[in-house]
């Protein structure tokens, strides 16, 4: 697992006893991200498909939304204690006709659920934003399908089977075929990767294709598969209100409480067979 897991010493307490052994770890690391080198935000994530975590965070930021926009990215130097490098920033290059997102600002106000700003605002910024605009996707899907995709992503959690500590989002087909899954310790992080993936293999929008995550579905995580162009997000728990009102407002099925064969539609229903 490389960087992925750090192996640590615990005490188990069960039963009116207790045991020292080993355990894993999911490492949890910082990226600066920069463009051209002046940072623009800074990210607690899970070390690995880093680049496929900038490119996909460009994309849920509106800066770029095809791979020809995205010209280059590369590590800084950077050590850490014991002079050995730590991948720990990364300098993306943009292409000469993309606009240049605000660098003076860490990220755009929509994107965090922290904000304070009303949400009525934040979904308009987001429409105005996207840049494959309301879906249209008319792809239908089998319940059946739908429903057995939780297992399908846990199947291939090769991290959290090992950690208990982080979280999936991985990207099917309508015959169920997994395109492509990534584990992060943040839940939105895994997403961007999964997304960054897709921008440069040349893919969005991913028409005809489902996104399965983990836990909730926030607003943050229904924004980022609209900016994406995904029709379907489906999720383990809940949804939020916000989350629910922004895939009706862009056409997106939003899939709730999926758990053994089983799950709610919040919206979208008419994709469903």
């Amino acid at each position: 697992m490389g960087r992925l897991t750090r192996r640590t010493s615990i005490t188990r307490y069960a039963d009116g006893s207790s045991v020292t052994r080993e355990d894993a770890l999911a490492v949890e690391e910082p990226l600066e991200i920069r463009i051209d080198g002046t940072s623009l935000s800074v990210t607690m994530r899970s070390p690995g498909d880093d680049f496929d975590l900038v490119a996909g965070f460009l994309v849920s930021e509106a800066v770029i939304w095809s791979a020809e926009q995205l010209v280059s990215m590369r590590f800084c130097a950077g050590t850490d204690d014991d002079g050995v490098q730590t991948f720990n920033v990364i300098d993306a290059s943009l292409s000469a006709d993309t606009v240049m997102p605000d660098l003076s600002l860490e990220r755009h106000v929509y994107t965090s659920s922290s904000c304070g700003i009303c949400g009525t605002a934040s979904i308009e910024a987001v429409h105005k934003a996207a840049h494959f605009g309301r879906i249209d996707d008319d792809t239908t899907w089998s319940a059946q399908l739908l429903g057995s995709l939780p297992d399908r992503l846990r199947s291939q959690q090769k991290v959290f089977d090992r950690t208990g500590g982080v979280h999936a989002a991985g990207l099917f087909d309508a015959d169920g075929e997994l395109l492509c899954l990534r584990e992060d310790v943040g839940r939105h992080n895994a997403v961007d990767k999964v997304v960054g993936w897709a921008l440069r293999e040349g893919k969005l929008p991913l028409r005809g294709t489902a996104l399965q995550v983990s836990g909730r579905a926030s607003f943050e995580l229904v924004q980022k598969a609209h900016m994406a162009g995904i029709a379907v997000l489906a999720a383990v728990s809940a949804p939020s209100s916000l989350a629910v009102e922004h895939a009706e407002s862009a056409g997106m099925t939003l899939i709730g409480f999926s758990r053994d064969g089983a799950f709610n539609a919040y919206a979208g229903a008419h994709r469903i067979d």
